[in-house]
């Protein structure tokens, strides 16, 4: 039988952890159990990258309002989803989605385990045209750390920044 951990003060935590939440994911693994990773994420964030899981994925915002974009066609389009302080959204499984927070904003975003053989996606689109620049996959154990090298690799690199279709290159940030 798995051990009980005891609750999570997640106010008293936040003002002894303010620091863990920084650039440029801003997020810290809370709980990661067989079954869920439960995550915090403060803001603000820069990032431009959209992220693509096959399992959905549950927001909630704690404190102050974040603004979650995601793409509703194969063209490119874009939606914007406005989830206020006290509001959730469950997001369906691949769609791809930016979160976009705020300065001083507070959310949790609880993800399903990925099953063994699924792949998450960052991708980026052309600002020009809309087209996929970039997008790089891999079996996701720890989004914290995982998604920084990608960024990092993404905004080192004008080639891969550069859209083969327009031409335009998508700046650093």
């Amino acid at each position: 039988m798995t051990p009980l951990l005891p609750p999570l003060n997640f106010p008293k935590w936040l003002a002894e952890n303010a620091d863990k939440l920084q650039p440029p994911v801003n997020n810290f693994c809370l709980y990661n159990t067989a079954d869920f990773t439960v995550m915090a994420v403060g803001g603000p964030n820069a990032r431009t990258d959209f992220h693509v899981n096959e399992t959905e994925e549950w927001f909630y915002q704690h404190k102050g309002p974040m603004l979650l974009r995601v793409v509703v066609d194969d063209e490119g389009e874009t939606q914007d989803i406005d989830i206020d302080e006290g509001c959730m959204f469950l997001l369906p499984a691949n769609t791809p989605h930016n979160p976009i927070r705020y300065a001083d904003t507070i959310g949790l975003v609880v993800e399903r385990k990925r099953p063994v053989g699924s792949v998450d996606r960052l991708r980026w689109y052309c600002e020009g045209c809309k087209e996929i620049v970039y997008e790089e996959s891999f079996h996701c154990t720890d989004l914290g750390t995982q998604l920084k090298p990608v960024i990092e690799r993404y905004y080192g690199d004008q080639e891969l920044r550069t859209c083969r279709k327009c031409q335009h290159v998508n700046p650093r940030k």
